[in-house]
């Protein structure tokens, strides 16, 4: 069987990855412009999908047992959580602390009585693993376009940024990238990637601010933007740790060209985290 050339794979990897950002993209702008319930409805499938693909990964790759069910339910918890702030039993009771403090408790209590009792405790690390690191993180974004008082300036400061920073990086990078940033971690990123990605969101931060007339200057707009680039590029390190470590490529194939659910949240869910924390403080300081 002859051998696939690598310049043709890559061209038509490109080339899935284009269509994907042509197609979804409008998707998602239409839905952070409208707000909720599309917002809300969106991020959570999202993240039941990355969910999913988080604990069959465990499953194949160290033949582990995590609560998927539970994890799933949580992580749907963790995202529509924000809206329970309106209930008056939540005013007084945080829904995120309650359900963490479930999350913990319960998978605790089933241990007791499921079986595979000797992985008892690493199911149990991995199934509150995927609560939060993608519940609990992709739930900032519902949070910060209720923050939002016109059509969702935040966050598409975060999604611009982060999408910006990461066409760069990867153009730049498989174009000029020599000095490899991480190779253990991710072999194909490189330090000339890294830099086009800062300036790219740096650039798209100033674009963002000043078209939805955000409460931040030029500087702070350019700060923002090359942070949230940091974050994202870490978020994206994160998650190929876990691949790497998990012996595994693309975390699924939902969406051609660029893999699965988790390996499109990955900066954004650390963005999101970082442009909630910036804007809360703008919001108590102003």
């Amino acid at each position: 069987m002859n051998q696939p050339d690598p310049k043709t794979e890559k061209k038509r990897n490109l080339m899935q990855r284009t269509l994907v950002i042509i197609i979804g993209l409008p998707i998602v702008i239409a839905t952070v412009w409208f707000g909720e319930p599309w917002v809300t409805l969106l991020t959570a499938a999202w993240g039941v999908g990355a969910a999913w693909e988080f604990y069959q990964i465990i499953r194949r790759s160290k033949g582990l047992a995590p609560m998927r069910t539970f994890g799933l339910l949580w992580v749907f918890l963790f995202i529509i959580s924000p809206h329970a702030n309106s209930i008056p039993f939540f005013q007084k009771v945080q829904p995120a602390s309650l359900l963490l403090t479930t999350a913990i408790i319960i998978p605790l209590i089933i241990l007791l009585w499921r079986k595979g009792k000797e992985n008892a405790f690493i199911n149990w690390a991995w199934t509150i693993g995927g609560i939060l690191y993608i519940g609990w993180l992709l739930s900032y974004f519902v949070t910060l376009r209720q923050m939002d008082g016109g059509h969702g300036g935040w966050v598409f400061l975060a999604l611009f940024c982060t999408f910006s920073s990461d066409i760069c990086a990867y153009l730049v990078g498989r174009t000029f990238g020599k000095h490899k940033m991480a190779p253990y971690i991710s072999p194909n990123k490189s330090w000339e990637g890294a830099a086009a990605g800062l300036g790219g969101a740096l650039a798209v931060s100033i674009l963002v601010v000043y078209f939805f007339a955000l409460p931040l200057n030029n500087w702070q707009a350019m700060v923002l933007g090359i942070l949230i680039s940091i974050f994202g590029q870490l978020g994206d390190l994160v998650k190929s740790l876990f691949k790497r470590n998990m012996q595994v490529k693309d975390s699924g194939h939902v969406l051609p060209g660029h893999g699965g659910f988790l390996d499109r949240m990955d900066s954004l869910a650390f963005a999101g985290v970082l442009v909630y924390s910036f804007a809360a403080i703008f919001t108590i300081l102003l």
